[in-house]
């Protein structure tokens, strides 16, 4: 019973400090362009170009940014330049600044430029009527 104890408290401690180490750490600069929006939610899924690699990845709000005016608007298509901290569900958001798709790193101006095509296409058929 000691031995499972031990391993369980052993457990914890290491749990604790890999979560205090990664709050330690700063935010990380990330772009993104947002793919997915669900209203009503702090988060939206977004193309991010972060350490090198474009991943399919979930932006979090942090508590400030949830109450930004600018975050409750977003769009699909919209590129962001943000600072965030990587964790389990994708990346939370600490601050961040809207782009045009032109200052997007070139990882992600295909991706951006796509996105705009898809959704100029989809409206199309709305203007000849």
């Amino acid at each position: 019973m000691n031995k499972v104890l031990y391993c369980l408290c052993a457990a914890v401690v290491l749990t604790l400090a890999s979560v205090g180490k990664a709050a330690q750490q700063g935010p990380v600069l990330v772009f993104a362009v947002i793919t997915d929006v669900s209203p009503g939610t702090h988060e939206v899924t977004a193309q991010v170009y972060a350490g090198g690699q474009v991943t399919e990845s979930a932006l979090v709000a942090s508590e400030r940014v949830q109450h930004n005016p600018m975050w409750k608007t977003l769009e699909i298509c919209q590129s962001l330049k943000a600072e965030a901290w990587k964790v389990p569900e994708g990346y939370r958001i600490a601050s961040f600044r809207m782009l045009a798709g032109g200052m997007l790193p070139m990882a992600l101006q295909g991706i951006a430029g796509d996105c705009l095509l898809k959704k100029v296409l989809e409206f199309a058929p709305l203007l000849d009527e």
